[in-house]
């Protein structure tokens, strides 16, 4: 249970499969797992716009954090996380920026201007950027990991979006609906708000 409640909270919003894929947990132990914590309160299932998934409700996001205090007190691993919380916070800032410059390259007559990508020493730039946060978050993965096993994967999967990215793919950078740069971060900083039960701005 643990593990599907929190694959739903890092997804937001999602079919069985991909909450099965998150944690590579068998489907139909998943969607047991899944009616379950829904007569409990803590899942509602729902459809809109030709889309279906799963959410959790507020007493589930309770329910999920108080899961995940309990995992991080047996592995007193909270001042790792915490310490590792602190490092990304920075790195959090430039992955923002690069998205930013990612989508708009401002002209003298417009400073919101979209980024078309036919600037290719502009879109280069951004490219250094994110690849010196794919270095960074590396070294974070593997020290998370050491503390929390299920943080595994977010550096490989962020590098596999940058090299979309750089092969010319270039939703790969900032899609919500692909596993691009920003989803990965974007997920990773909830798993570290959500691990050490914080707000986004709050300080560690």
């Amino acid at each position: 249970m643990h593990l599907v409640l929190h694959s739903v909270r890092l997804t937001g919003f999602a079919d069985t499969p991909a909450i099965a894929r998150r944690f590579e947990l068998p489907q139909s132990a998943v969607e047991e797992a899944l009616r379950d914590a829904e007569a409990r309160g803590w899942t509602t299932y729902s459809s809109f716009a030709g889309t279906a998934g799963w959410s959790l409700t507020e007493a589930g996001r309770v329910e999920n954090e108080r899961l995940l205090a309990a995992e991080l007190s047996d592995a007193e691993g909270g001042s790792g996380v915490r310490e590792v919380y602190r490092e990304f916070l920075p790195l959090n800032g430039l992955l923002q920026q690069a998205c930013t410059d990612w989508q708009l390259r401002p002209t003298p007559a417009d400073p919101l201007a979209a980024n078309d990508h036919t600037d290719a020493a502009w879109d280069a730039g951004v490219l250094h950027e994110l690849s010196a946060v794919d270095r960074a978050l590396a070294s974070i993965t593997s020290r998370l990991t050491d503390v929390l096993p299920r943080f595994s994967g977010y550096d490989t999967r962020f590098s596999q979006a940058l090299r979309r990215a750089a092969a010319g793919e270039t939703s790969w950078i900032d899609r919500s609906d692909v596993d691009s740069c920003h989803r990965v971060w974007f997920e990773l900083h909830e798993d570290l708000l959500a691990t050490l039960n914080l707000k986004r701005g709050d300080e560690p």
